[in-house]
């Protein structure tokens, strides 16, 4: 009889244990591959239990936006500003010290996200069937004639559409939309995303292509020889955009603490260094130790057009633009 109380206790503890365990539960935009570590290092520093639910930037800023006060989500890390800029009243307020922390050109003003990292766009070529004499300008000349069905690009991806939502804010609709209309009369390739686009560059299925800076990393570090660069427009031009990852509270989550614990690491000097010297990122804080296959900030800046990142967050009237044209 002693033994069978023992056990009923023993059992009703860690049922109790089990009960009041410390989790998160994470809408991820970012990928597995990347992140999964991040995440794994997180759970092991703090003890907290992280339940991710991996997708699309679009996806799930939409799902986000659905489910409302009842999403079971408590934080939402998304591929670009974009998408975070739409969901921003979905938000929790965050201590002012948070964006505080970060480069002033990656902060968001009303403090409703944080960046987790920076990174721009740019055009990657083949390095077999492309000169220097053939390189574009600007992002704009792809809808000429020279360039004809020689373009991959990836209409899905998140970081497209919160470059498109740029060039609407910097030029106007008409502005971008004449340009998407010009590319698919150009016969511009579409790809799944930013990785299949190199992938087709290399195998000679097109020979540009428009995607995030830090991919082309991941294929010549196994293989010096791999037959894509990168480069950038002419300076000011809005394909050298410049872009940020980043993180918001849901509002309507009664976790907010774990979430704000998770965000603190994100920004953490190890968590930075990770993201930089891994994923071939840009740190949003002072301190860490450059990728150095990447071109400094201030030379991206340099490039840059001027474009506020917390101007960027009209995603709905993106992909209605994106409809409209029948890329999505």
């Amino acid at each position: 009889m002693k033994k069978s109380v023992l056990v009923s206790l023993a059992l009703a503890l860690s049922f109790s244990t089990a009960a009041y365990a410390e989790t998160i539960t994470i809408y991820s935009g970012r990928g597995e591959a990347l992140i999964g570590p991040l995440v794994a290092q997180f759970e092991a520093e703090t003890g907290i239990d992280a339940e991710v639910r991996y997708g699309g930037t679009a996806e799930l800023a939409t799902l986000l936006l659905e489910e409302g006060a009842n999403s079971p989500a408590d934080l939402f890390w998304a591929q670009d500003a974009g998408a975070l800029g739409a969901l921003s009243a979905a938000f929790a307020e965050l201590p002012a010290e948070v964006n505080g922390s970060v480069i002033e050109t990656f902060r968001n003003d009303a403090n409703r996200w944080v960046a987790t990292s920076g990174r721009t766009r740019v055009l990657v070529h083949s390095t077999e069937r492309v000169t220097e004499a053939d390189l574009p300008q600007s992002i704009k000349d792809l809808t000429n004639e020279t360039y004809k069905g020689r373009v991959a690009w990836a209409p899905t991806n998140g970081s497209f559409q919160a470059f498109v939502t740029a060039f609407r804010v910097a030029e106007g609709n008409e502005a971008a939309k004449s340009w998407l209309e010009g590319m698919i009369a150009n016969e511009a390739k579409v790809y799944r995303n930013n990785g299949t686009q190199i992938e087709a560059i290399a195998n000679g299925e097109v020979d540009f292509g428009l995607v995030n800076n830090y991919y082309l990393g991941r294929y010549t570090a196994n293989d010096a020889e791999f037959p894509v660069d990168q480069t950038t427009f002419a300076a000011g031009d809005i394909g050298n955009l410049v872009l940020v990852a980043g993180a918001g509270i849901v509002e309507a989550s009664d976790n907010k603490d774990n979430a704000q614990k998770f965000i603190d690491f994100l920004l953490s000097p190890a968590a930075q260094q990770y993201i930089t010297l891994q994923g071939n990122e840009y740190p949003v804080r002072t301190g860490i130790i450059p990728q150095a296959t990447l071109e400094s900030l201030e030379t991206v800046q340099a490039v840059s057009p001027k474009v506020d990142i917390n101007a960027i967050g009209d995603l709905d009237g993106t992909l209605a633009l994106l409809r409209e044209v029948g890329l999505l």
